[in-house]
């Protein structure tokens, strides 16, 4: 049976870092269904929005451990879905794996998770050529960013191992996500309106709605019976190619199809590789089917409104 169907969730306690695009959306979901959640996050403002849909806010540097005291441990589910602080590599390395260390040893001196969840990312594959790419593939540094999302899964493995010490949680679960996107986030419909899209038109595009990333947190929240940390893929059932998608999207909203510029996103170093992030894993282990299954779903649903 469905974990909401068995009413689990409500009255226990969530836990998230990170309480951004993602993780401040799922804590407004959280207290939607009952539980009691404290999120922590680096901005005044948006502490002051989850404080009134309900959300108890701490505002500090999750890198830090001034907010260790602030946060009782043995949260009943802990969510990290810290994003990039910015500051380049430092920055990402910040965030990272020094924000997954300094929530590790909080849940080993206030008390271990009964269940935490980390978001981290299809970039740690660095598979190429329109290969598919499952859960069992090689993980390998492609670049400096990947390297550090490669350790801070491995803070995590570690300390499911035992390594440090006390018990961090019960069970844990790596999320990978492809790339997010959803309400508030168009980032590639500003390039298609800008007449220059990055990267290649014949690389896929592997996508993720904001909500169906949410639906695979609730997934793993509420499954049973796995040994931690276990890896999920988190992306659509369908990844186009990006000269389909885009040929799509401008036809959607009335422009013109746009160039490619052959290059990668400003600020990155490398072009994603052209490969087929498989959600099979994921489908078939809990009860999560995406709601937009592609990108068609998912972009007609934002440009209705």
């Amino acid at each position: 049976m469905h974990a909401e169907a068995e009413g689990i969730f409500a009255g226990k306690r969530l836990v998230v870092f990170g309480a951004g695009y993602l993780g401040g959306e799922f804590a407004r979901q959280a207290r939607g269904r009952g539980l009691r959640v404290t999120a922590l996050t680096r901005n005044p403002v948006a502490a002051a929005a989850l404080a009134a849909a309900g959300v108890e806010p701490v505002v500090g540097d999750l890198a830090d451990d001034g907010w260790h005291a602030a946060i009782p441990g043995a949260a009943d589910f802990v969510l990290n879905a810290v994003g990039s602080g910015g500051d380049g590599l430092a920055g990402y390395r910040r965030s990272y794996h020094d924000g997954m260390r300094s929530i590790l040893a909080w849940a080993r001196a206030r008390g271990a998770a009964g269940v935490m969840a980390y978001t981290s990312s299809t970039s740690v594959y660095p598979q190429d050529g329109g290969v598919r790419v499952d859960e069992l593939a090689e993980v390998s540094p492609r670049d400096e960013r990947a390297a550090v999302l490669i350790e801070t899964e491995g803070l995590l493995r570690d300390a499911l191992a035992g390594s440090g010490g006390a018990p961090v949680a019960a069970r844990a679960y790596l999320l990978r996500l492809a790339g997010l996107y959803g309400p508030g986030r168009h980032f590639l419909l500003d390039q298609i309106r800008r007449g220059e899209v990055a990267g290649s038109g014949e690389h896929h595009l592997n996508l993720i709605h904001r909500d169906d990333a949410c639906a695979a947190v609730w997934a793993v929240f509420g499954a049973t019976g796995h040994a931690g940390p276990t890896v999920f893929n988190v992306a659509d059932d369908t990844p186009l190619r990006k000269a389909e998608a885009v040929a799509w999207l401008a036809a959607r909203i009335g422009v013109p199809a746009p160039r490619f510029s052959g290059l990668p996103v400003t600020g990155r170093r490398a072009a994603t590789p052209d490969r087929i992030i498989l959600n099979a894993r994921l489908r078939t282990s809990l009860p999560w089917v995406p709601r937009f299954p592609s990108l068609r779903e998912g972009y007609a649903n934002l440009l209705a409104g």
